[in-house]
């Protein structure tokens, strides 16, 4: 087992393809060539999280949280992240991130939320724009379902809970080999006209390069004419944050007292009462006030988040109930989601959840 092993296998749970723009994803220190003695899976990778995957013989970390972001200049030290890349370093034990993949990964961080609130019905808040592309090409008729078949195999064609959707058109095809080409039809020097069909399927943007190897794999032509194009429809299944329905609606006090029971909080900070009942719940794990208005848009009663600004709680205007329950609370979960995944990919292998608590915050 090495290190890509386990990279890959995040991959697919969470393309880091869809991670945000600002983000610093994937592996940060470390050879993925590496053998891996075993896996330490946190949500942040502090010195005390080194220490621990030095315990328990693991030399790759899984954190949530990238450890490196805003890009080190050196490494003298001189602060808690540089200390945590030197010692890293030092006993080979290699960090991989993956920090917003997840947060826009259907099966992530808002869904883990989602299932500790018990809610049903659950959509994406906020879904991720120019995740869905087009691909069109033009193949010989008595070639075509042998290219659809690559594709769909790649990935290609996959359309919410639907699969191997394409569509085809007859047309005619031409082209003039010159004295260089080696034509599978046709001859060199003289047009060729050829029966063709014109192929359209869709694929999700992180098995592009998947998709376009296979379909110059199973083409037979020489020179393979394609096209790829970003389309508007909105993907319900690649995006951040989450919507849910309780099976049961609850007061808002007895709501609030609950999700700081869930939470393991103290302490949650919220906008007026309202007097309403809680039924639709929008979360979004992490600094989430960017989201107030589409959850208010979704019509939910409650948004649950964290790092709500003061000024942030008058945009509930009345219209919801904005809940800031903590930053390292709204993502806690985070972990044994990924300590489930590695678990029933790997069996047989040293998976390891981390047992630190590495909260910055504190309450008194």
């Amino acid at each position: 087992m090495i290190v890509k092993d386990i990279t890959k296998s995040l991959e697919d749970l969470a393309p880091l393809a869809y991670a945000e723009d600002f983000d610093n994803v994937g592996l940060l220190v470390g050879d993925d060539q590496q053998e891996v003695t075993g896996v330490l899976v946190s949500l942040d990778t502090l010195e005390v999280t080194v220490d621990e995957a030095i315990e328990n013989k693991c030399n790759l970390i899984v954190a949530f949280h990238p450890i490196i972001f805003d890009g080190l200049k050196s490494l003298t030290g001189k602060s808690y992240v540089e200390r945590v890349v030197i010692k890293a370093i030092q006993h080979n034990i290699a960090i991989y991130a993956i920090h917003t993949a997840l947060d826009n990964c259907f099966k992530g961080v808002n869904d883990m939320i989602c299932e500790q609130l018990n809610l049903h019905q659950r959509q994406v808040l906020i879904p991720q724009s120019k995740t869905i592309k087009k691909l069109t090409t033009y193949v010989p008729k008595k070639n075509t379902q042998k290219v659809l078949d690559a594709l769909f195999a790649a990935g290609a064609g996959n359309i919410g809970n639907y699969d191997h959707c394409s569509f085809t058109q007859e047309g005619k095809g031409s082209f003039l080999p010159n004295n260089e080409a080696n034509p599978v039809v046709g001859e060199n020097g003289k047009l060729q006209i050829e029966e063709e069909n014109q192929i359209h399927v869709t694929l999700a943007t992180h098995v592009e390069k998947q998709v376009l190897s296979a379909l110059k794999a199973s083409h037979p032509y020489e020179e393979v004419a394609y096209e790829v194009s970003s389309l508007e429809n909105t993907n319900q299944h690649i995006g951040i944050g989450m919507v849910g329905e309780l099976k049961n609606p609850m007061d808002e006090s007895d709501f609030l007292a609950h999700i700081k029971t869930v939470f393991n909080t103290g302490v949650v900070r919220h906008s007026n009462r309202l007097g309403n009942k809680i039924k639709k719940v929008a979360v979004l794990g992490g600094s989430g006030a960017f989201g107030i208005q589409a959850a208010i848009a979704s019509g939910a009663d409650v948004y649950i988040t964290a790092d709500l600004k003061y000024h942030d709680f008058f945009k509930a205007e009345a219209k919801i109930l904005l809940a800031d329950v903590g930053h390292y609370e709204s993502e806690q979960y985070t972990k044994n989601l990924l300590h489930s995944y590695l678990t029933k990919k790997f069996p047989n292998f040293a998976i390891v959840l981390s047992q630190k608590n590495t909260n910055p915050i504190q309450y008194s």
